[in-house]
């Protein structure tokens, strides 16, 4: 039985603690003899604390960190496989009440354009999502009680599933809002969302006070604890995350695995999902502004040690990144990203003029997602839209433990070649589906279980013959 009743933010996210490991991991980042050890424990597959963690991110002896990236590839391989779960943003409103001073939602921005969809433009945009092919949206909005509260969320998600076009439909909603009541998370659940999103931005709560001066947000304690909140509301599966660039990396890198270290212990579910953004150029805000910066090579380095630090967790970059280090990180712990993103409101179904921009960040990967499946592919993988286990109830612990006893590649290959054989039909230009279609055949046949594989062939085949939704 796991204790319904969790220790404070200040507690599970101790700064001693962090404090601590920051200066271990300096004393020991030559330790050939300790690395050894952690590397052994680490090729367990079970994952290592986040003390261990940072003495492998400190590392800087090249064979071992050769040692410490190939390690990444065996676990994310095992774990995930070459599937790569698509989805895209949805931007509702970017009116907000808070001072973040890294966003240009902050209140005190006069100049952006402020936006909020109504549900007529809401069904026009998630229409121009399903024409691209997408299945699953994560949805966004600022935090404002007046202009986006909890029931404007609500009937936005209501009205995101009732959405049925051409062979299009929305099968799970995923949403990134600010952290609210247990009773509010309740309503979400019996909304239907999948996976409730939240980034810590930094785990050092003297930044994270500097960084959110005004604004609910500015309670370090109650955002630190919103995924307790949420679980105990039934949420299932929650998203972290930090803003990597606001603060120093080594003391955010070894937050985010206490944080899921916390989740597992006192709520027995680690993190569905662990979100890597960096700071990016927006209205209003200048990234150079901030002097934590992290640099490629140690960006691909932060992604590795999570892997391994984290084994069962899903990774998600989105088109923050570049093509270039997107495909870096692919194979280094990588399991979903977005493609054919915006992130401004209204923005999917035109471009806005640049005086009325509304955009969170400038997107820097602008590929369509046909192009970003194509790229995929090339690269081996299997783009995946895939929603089964959320409408299965393979949830929270159930989804955990088939993943973590490495089962759930008997329901996560062939859904994804299912699911990428339907936006091949429907959607994909002439050169993606030849190429996607070569691939699924390869695919099929490395599906270990022969009845779940001759299953998969015949619903592929359906696929083509006009039938949809099929999953294991």
């Amino acid at each position: 039985m796991y204790n319904v009743m969790s220790p404070k933010a200040e507690e599970f996210i101790s700064d001693e603690e962090i404090r601590a490991c920051l200066a271990y991991a300096e004393e020991n980042k030559h330790n050939r003899e300790l690395i050894d050890q952690i590397l052994e424990k680490a090729r367990k597959m079970k994952g290592i604390s986040h003390k261990e963690a940072l003495v492998l991110l400190d590392c800087d002896l090249e064979d071992k960190n050769e040692e410490i990236y190939a390690l990444a590839r065996e676990i994310k391989q095992e774990f995930y496989g070459n599937r790569i779960v698509m989805f895209a943003p949805l931007y509702l409103s970017n009116y907000c009440v808070n001072g973040c001073e890294y966003c240009p939602y902050h209140a005190k921005n006069k100049h952006i354009a402020r936006k909020k969809l109504t549900q007529e433009e809401i069904v026009a945009e998630v229409t121009a999502l399903q024409d691209m092919g997408h299945k699953r949206l994560a949805i966004e909005a600022g935090e404002d009680p007046v202009n986006n509260p909890l029931e404007y969320i609500l009937e936005s998600i209501q009205t995101i599933y009732s959405i049925k076009h051409k062979n299009g439909a929305i099968r799970r909603v995923n949403v990134n809002i600010a952290a609210t009541t247990v009773e509010n998370y309740a309503k979400l659940k019996d909304a239907g969302i999948g996976t409730y999103i939240l980034f810590q931005e930094t785990y050092n709560k003297e930044s994270y006070e500097k960084l959110h001066p005004t604004g609910p947000k500015h309670d370090y304690a109650y955002h630190t604890e919103a995924m307790d909140r949420a679980m105990e509301g039934g949420i299932d599966d929650v998203g972290l995350g930090v803003l990597f660039g606001l603060n120093n990396y080594r003391y955010d890198f070894t937050g985010i695995i206490m944080h899921a270290e916390h989740l597992e212990a006192y709520k027995g579910v680690g993190p569905h999902t662990i979100s890597v953004p960096r700071v990016r150029r927006a209205d209003d805000i200048d990234p150079d502004v901030f002097d934590n910066g992290i640099s490629d090579d140690m960006f691909a380095k932060i992604v590795a040690c999570i892997r391994i630090a984290v084994p069962y967790t899903g990774m998600i970059v989105s088109t923050r990144e570049s093509q270039e280090s997107r495909e870096r990180v692919l194979n280094l712990g990588i399991s979903q990203i977005s493609g054919g993103s915006r992130t401004s409101v209204g923005g999917y179904v035109e471009e806005e003029p640049e005086e009325e921009n509304s955009a969170q960040f400038d997107v820097s990967d602008r590929r369509t997602l046909d192009e970003v499946v194509h790229w995929l592919m090339d690269l081996g993988y299997v783009p995946s839209f895939c929603t089964a286990c959320y409408r299965a109830g393979r949830t929270g612990d159930r989804f955990m433990s088939l993943l973590k006893s490495k089962q759930i590649v008997n329901c996560c290959h062939p859904n994804a070649l299912m699911t990428l054989k339907e936006y091949l039909e429907d959607y994909a230009s002439a050169d993606t589906k030849a190429i996607g279609e070569a691939l699924i055949r390869k695919e099929l046949l490395t599906i270990p279980n022969e009845t779940v594989r001759q299953k998969a062939s015949e619903y592929i085949e359906n696929i083509h013959e006009g039938q949809r939704d099929f999953r294991f």
